[in-house]
């Protein structure tokens, strides 16, 4: 059985990480801050939030003691903070700047290691606070990380679907091509190795835009190098998994989606036990406290839900804590799951509606029209169809638009459609590549285009950009050293062959 005790409300925007120590529970967003609550009521810590990015927290996680806590963001620095006085102890800036999206340290926090998006992986040294060493993973985003039990390697996923076994020189030494389909969200070793004597084996989870969950077996031969083998392909929710994590003891596995769900199964057999449906919006994050029989789960509703797990298969074999002045919605085993997920599926019929497997951008007016009756908009159906607003109209609406070109004088109106349409947007990019989108825009390019900060964008939006942002780029605030943009063919070649397929 699985019990909602408490939901944190405090971020702004998307929750996009939860971590656990023994003491915290950390969490972090687009907001641009990382929260931290005590893991006894779940109160707020006196020096929560900590404020020291200046563009979105991706990741978050603890060092093993608990005394470090490590954040990477979108401007391109890892910082580590005390978690005595929240205060910053070193900032560890990318070489290039480049966003970075994920950070972990090893089993024993002698290491960090840090991926970017312009496919840079880092292995910094925590007591000197340096760069150890540096590799790189061609065309791809690194997006996920994690180390084995034993420390000596790591793993690290991107967003063209590989996986990628390194060890501390930064060596390659495997990879599995295409492991996830359009692309890895998130990977995660058990921390309870399978075989610590050679050859050492371990359980490493993956997941990704293919709506899989997947848990292999990684064994290490020492000088002979590693083989990477899959066990079990889980398929219990319908839409893009976007993270997952091992209990401490490895013997539950979580996963959040697109499809609002968070999913429960026993690892060592890969059957799913439970299906938690409380989220509003996407499921980012998901991870199991060390010490007590909880998971933390965040979502793009701006929540982070804490749940309690009470029956054999805890996540540290101990009684929860009962919290006071919490509510309690209990979810049983099998048949029941799986008719939650079903009637999940079944009663949001606007998601799995034809329309809705097109892009926003290819919607046609009657498209656009129909939307606003569910959205509960019908009084604007008729000035809609006046102005032939299709998809690509509609994402280009903006208040200033509404005013002067569609005459909707009521400022509330005006807000509300606004306010449907960034929720839009954000539904629009699931699925979605992420190196497919715009950086500006958040939307599928269509004429992209590489600019002199190495990134690459639609052309209109980055050449509008340049114009009004005096040539600073959208991704580091840096100068650019070139306003000159140059096409970039391969990305729209795969863009055309990814639309082909959908």
């Amino acid at each position: 059985m699985v019990s909602l005790i408490c939901t944190l409300e405090d971020h702004r925007d998307d929750v996009n990480w939860c971590a656990f120590s023994l003491t915290c529970l950390a969490t972090c967003s687009l907001d641009k801050t990382i929260r931290l609550y005590s893991a006894d009521d779940f109160s707020e810590l006196p020096f929560s939030p900590l404020n020291g990015h200046g563009y979105a927290v991706h990741c978050c996680c603890f060092s093993a003691s608990g005394e470090l806590l490590a954040s990477c963001s979108t401007d391109g620095t890892t910082v580590l903070w005390s978690m005595d006085t929240g205060e910053i102890v070193a900032v560890l800036e990318h070489p290039g700047r480049s966003p970075v999206r994920i950070c972990t340290f090893s089993p024993n926090s002698s290491y960090l290691v840090s991926g970017a998006s312009d496919g840079t992986v880092m292995l910094w040294d925590v007591e000197s606070k340096t760069l150890r060493r540096s590799g790189s993973v061609k065309d791809s985003s690194v997006v996920a990380c994690s180390f084995s039990p034993c420390g000596q390697v790591f793993v690290t996923g991107s967003t063209y679907g590989d996986i990628r076994v390194w060890d501390l020189e930064m060596n390659h030494l495997l990879a599995v091509k295409n492991a996830h389909d359009l692309g890895v969200t998130c990977c995660h070793f058990s921390p309870q190795p399978v075989n610590d004597s050679l050859p050492v084996q371990s359980r490493m989870a993956s997941c990704g835009q293919d709506n899989m969950l997947k848990i292999w077996t990684v064994t290490l031969r020492g000088e002979s190098g590693c083989k990477l083998e899959l066990m079990y392909t889980l398929r219990g929710q319908s839409a893009p998994v976007l993270s997952c994590m091992f209990s401490s003891d490895g013997q539950l596995l979580a996963s959040g989606s697109v499809d609002k769900t968070v999913t429960i199964y026993d690892a060592n057999q890969g059957i799913l036990l439970y299906t938690l449906t409380q989220h509003e919006r996407y499921v980012t994050a998901c991870a199991f406290a060390p010490n007590m029989p909880l998971i933390a789960t965040g979502s793009m509703d701006k929540t982070v839900n804490v749940w309690r797990v009470e029956d054999g298969a805890s996540p540290c074999g101990k009684q929860g804590k009962s919290l006071p002045g919490t509510h309690n919605q209990y979810l049983e085993h099998g048949t029941l799951c799986l008719f939650m997920l079903l009637n999940n599926l079944c009663s949001s019929g606007r998601e799995l509606s034809g329309r809705f497997k097109l892009l926003v951008s290819e919607w046609s007016e009657e498209d656009v029209m129909a939307w606003l009756c569910e959205e509960g908009l019908e009084e604007l159906v008729k000035v809609f169809k006046t102005n032939n607003i299709d998809g690509s109209e509609l994402m280009r609406l903006n208040k200033e638009t509404l005013t002067t070109e569609l005459n909707i004088e009521s400022a509330g109106l005006r807000n509300k459609v606004i306010h449907k349409i960034e929720e839009l947007k954000m539904e629009s990019v699931a699925g979605i590549p992420d190196e497919f989108l715009c950086p500006i825009t958040r939307e599928v390019m269509r004429d992209p285009v590489i600019a002199s900060d190495g990134y690459s964008y639609e052309r209109e939006a980055i050449e509008s950009w340049i114009s009004t942002k005096k040539r600073s780029s959208p991704m580091t605030n840096l100068p650019l050293k070139s306003t000159v943009v140059t096409p970039n063919r391969t990305l729209k070649m795969a863009i055309s062959r990814w639309r082909s397929s959908q």
